[in-house]
């Protein structure tokens, strides 16, 4: 990991906020950048502005990180996040943790898109992570040894923080989504998995699979964070006869909008730091 380049960013972006105190960090996945819109934005960086970052290159992926309030508070949310697969290497995808680090915040939201793999998970649903495989090939830890992540071997046990999980399943159920809690698999992409790997997933216990999430949940698990999560299932994976693809993800994010900005408000106004 190149912590000079994350520190690069991480200067870049303090001197771009000026005082501001976020308390919350979100990062959103396939198709939840609308989500926020309703909140009130005070700052808006292009990621092309931020050294290390860079544009996003996946529909559905703004590729902004915004200053918003909620509820009397600052939240920093990056709209849009970036893929191991981009083929950038970790720095993108861990420079949105290392900059919530070291902005004082303690507490992350992440948000994607998945194909189910237990098929009582329905498309337009949401799925609590409460746990998570690591099937993407690597690992963000991997490298020399920072102080930011807090030393060698950081424990897995519960990376999915249980108190603040609930409290995402409670706000979801009350803006009236269809809910569930499961264990999201990881693999690095870009291609979608074949019908024989998603029975091989399911029989490790998995209920959903993506491509990102993991890393960054890794990464803040590391660094101290409390992590919540949420998958909005927008397809049911290989398997059936339905062939998988991008379009379908974010024509299903896009239906699902009011349902999935209806969550985030519930799940913000709920919100206890």
């Amino acid at each position: 990991m190149d912590i000079p380049l994350l520190q690069t960013a991480f200067d870049t972006v303090a001197a771009r906020l000026g005082n501001a105190s976020p308390t919350m960090a979100i990062i959103l996945g396939s198709g939840w950048g609308e989500a926020v819109s309703s909140l009130a934005i005070t700052n808006a960086i292009p990621y092309r502005a931020i050294p290390g970052l860079g544009d996003t290159t996946i529909k559905g992926h703004e590729g902004r990180l915004l200053l918003a309030w909620s509820n009397d508070r600052e939240l920093l949310i990056f709209q849009g996040r970036r893929h191991y697969y981009e083929g950038y290497a970790w720095e993108p995808v861990a420079i949105p943790i290392y900059v919530a680090k070291r902005l004082g915040i303690r507490k992350l939201l992440l948000t994607n898109a998945a194909g189910a793999i237990n098929r009582e998970l329905a498309p337009g649903s949401l799925m609590i992570l409460n746990d998570h495989i690591n099937l993407m090939g690597s690992n963000p830890l991997i490298g020399a040894d920072h102080q930011v992540w807090g030393g060698r071997f950081p424990a897995q046990s519960t990376v999915y923080d249980k108190a603040f999980s609930a409290q995402l399943t409670d706000a979801c159920v009350e803006a009236g989504a269809e809910v569930a809690l499961g264990i999201y698999l990881a693999v690095s992409g870009p291609a979608y998995e074949t019908p024989a790997e998603i029975g091989a997933f399911s029989a490790m216990g998995a209920d959903a699979v993506g491509m990102s999430t993991v890393p960054e949940a890794m990464l803040a698990n590391a660094a101290g964070f409390q992590i919540g999560a949420v998958s909005l299932i927008t397809n049911a994976a290989a398997g059936t006869d339905t062939i998988v693809s991008h379009d379908e993800v974010v024509a299903c994010a896009e239906h699902s909008m009011p349902r999935m900005q209806a969550a985030l408000l519930s799940i913000l106004e709920k919100d206890e730091v």
